[in-house]
């Protein structure tokens, strides 16, 4: 986007902010075998007593490598949640601004846009889950800050086409958050792939899907040095811990694993599809670029219920805008899905 200021977007308290520094800031460690008696910690090793790296660069480093971008483009957050509540604060002014998003989608942009007092802009998607440009750049005015498009979308699955959202990239005046929760499961190119391209493009993905580190809230965030450099003003000292850290670097350092574990999800999500396919109940499956699938039944409430009672948590999405009488079943392992499909043909 030509004529792109990031300045005119950032809230004024945060421009003129000094942010804090910690005592890790003020020394980095070069290796060398130091006597650490700067932060007041407890000197007794017990692995843990030391705080962590407030910047998390060992883990930034090999993240940078596979993704093609420099360890100044990514910021790590305490889950992804923290990451999108850090770029609220960043970017929109209490009470003045809004940003838009696209139910049927994640549940914690509204969330968060209510804790953060952001007027939240509603812009339905489509009949067949694709966000309505046309409407979505209606509904921006000068004080929307930020466009949130989750794809592949949760609860619906699909992933968008990329040509709605590069349009939107280069009409919005804002920001636009691309969230790749699900990216690792879909075939499309992630859009980290785009960020010299656009400067008001950002991009959050996660650790705790395809990585299966859900227990450890690990959050990233790619983008312009401008706008990490911004972000990392406000993030607390040290968000990520340091076993958050460690568990991550050892996970991602093993990608063979992980691809294996994805193709698995893959292959147990063709399965499930086959089998709700063939259920009298199930009328519609929709497309899915994610380790999870949405179905349309006759009864969800029903359905719902007859699970629980058999010992079996999956998702009424029924309450979600378009998503009437829908259930998300989440891929689980090979034995998970055979008792799941098991217990599905048995539903009367």
């Amino acid at each position: 986007m030509e004529g792109f200021d990031l300045n005119k977007l950032v809230r004024e308290s945060v421009r003129k902010l000094q942010p804090y520094s910690s005592a890790r800031d003020e020394y980095v460690s070069d290796g060398s075998e130091m006597l650490f008696l700067d932060a007041n910690e407890n000197p007794f090793d017990n692995g843990v007593n030391r705080y962590p790296d407030p910047y998390q660069r060992s883990l930034k480093s090999v993240l940078a490598k596979q993704k093609g971008v420099s360890e100044s483009q990514i910021l790590l957050g305490n889950g992804s949640d923290e990451v999108l509540d850090l770029i609220f604060r960043v970017f929109c002014e209490p009470n003045q601004d809004n940003v838009i998003t696209l139910p049927p989608t994640y549940g914690m942009y509204k969330v968060l846009a209510g804790i953060n007092a952001i007027k939240n802009r509603e812009v339905l998607l489509t009949a067949d889950f694709e966000p309505n440009v046309e409407e979505i750049l209606k509904a921006a005015d000068s004080h929307s800050k930020l466009i949130f498009i989750c794809s592949p979308n949760n609860p619906t699955g699909n992933s968008f086409k990329g040509e709605y959202i590069k349009t939107l990239l280069e009409s919005f005046d804002g920001l636009v958050v691309v969230d790749e929760a699900y990216i690792d499961f879909s075939k499309d190119e992630s859009w980290v792939s785009a960020l010299q391209t656009y400067p008001n493009l950002i991009v959050t993905q996660t650790l705790s899907k395809a990585y299966g580190l859900a227990g450890i809230r690990l959050g990233i965030c790619y983008a312009s040095e401008e706008i990490v450099s911004v972000l990392n003003k406000i993030k607390p000292p040290y968000n990520v811990n340091q076993l958050t850290q460690q568990r991550a670097l050892q996970r991602v350092l093993n990608q063979d694993l992980v691809k294996q574990e994805v193709q698995q999800i893959l292959d147990e999500r063709t399965e499930l599809i086959k089998a709700l396919n063939n259920l009298e109940f199930v009328s519609v499956i929709y497309p899915t670029d994610a380790n999870f699938v949405l179905a349309k039944v006759d009864d969800a409430n029903k359905r719902y219920q007859q699970l629980l009672e058999k010992q079996v948590v999956v998702r009424n999405r029924s309450t979600q805008p378009l998503c009437e009488n829908t259930l998300r079943f989440t891929v689980g392992t090979p034995e998970e899905n055979k008792k799941l499909i098991a217990i599905l043909k048995e539903l009367n």
